[in-house]
């Protein structure tokens, strides 16, 4: 499961937003290998199954300031920080024979976890396409570190506007390149994503 949250407050030039991500994901692969032993050929096949779940949340908070405010485009620079918690289990279990000689089953598991916190800045916003106001397309970029070396995100795509807010569509890429000793050394999250944005 997934879900993913986001609010903005506006006065004037000055505002804050805060986005929340939250996943609980996970999957179960099984292969097993076929192999022959000696010069007897005798069978021999060895089967594998691992579990694997992750569970993240991804916070962000900062505040903007409207660089650009009008008609046809806005542009806010922002700067605050994102948190990222993450854990990761991991089990397996080995079983198999030589023959009809069944081996005896091999299992353990395995856990790792990751709360960072990076001080991030970026620009945000919006273009108007063509003359009618009603199509645009949102924008987003930052980029920071801290407890992680480097961590940046990006997101575009196209949006309509109604009058009680806007649905877009967009493409979401998150990237972490942590420090070396980390139980995690590279994640990357993207995907689609569809936004109902209500406005007050």
């Amino acid at each position: 499961m997934g879900f993913f949250g986001a609010a903005e407050v506006q006065k004037g030039r000055w505002g804050a937003f805060t986005d929340v991500l939250y996943m609980d994901v996970g999957g179960a692969p099984s292969k097993t290998r076929n192999f022959r032993l000696g010069p007897g050929q005798l069978p021999a096949d060895v089967s594998a199954s691992t579990n694997v779940a992750l569970k993240a949340t991804i916070w962000t908070l900062a505040g903007s300031y409207r660089a650009v405010a009008n008609p046809e485009s806005t542009l806010d620079v922002l700067a605050g920080a994102r948190l990222l918690d993450l854990k990761v289990n991991q089990g397996w279990q080995l079983g198999g024979n030589i023959g009809p000689i069944p081996l005896p089953g091999r299992s353990g598991s395995a856990e790792v976890s990751v709360s960072d916190w990076d001080a991030i800045i970026g620009v945000k916003g919006r273009f108007v396409l063509g003359a009618d106001p009603t199509w645009f397309v949102p924008y987003y970029l930052d980029v920071g570190t801290g407890e992680s070396r480097l961590t940046w995100q990006i997101l575009g795509g196209i949006g309509y506007a109604f009058n009680w807010g806007d649905v877009t569509a967009t493409w979401r890429y998150l990237d972490y390149n942590n420090k070396s000793g980390k139980p995690i050394q590279d994640l990357n999250m993207n995907g689609p994503q569809i936004a109902f944005e209500f406005h007050w």
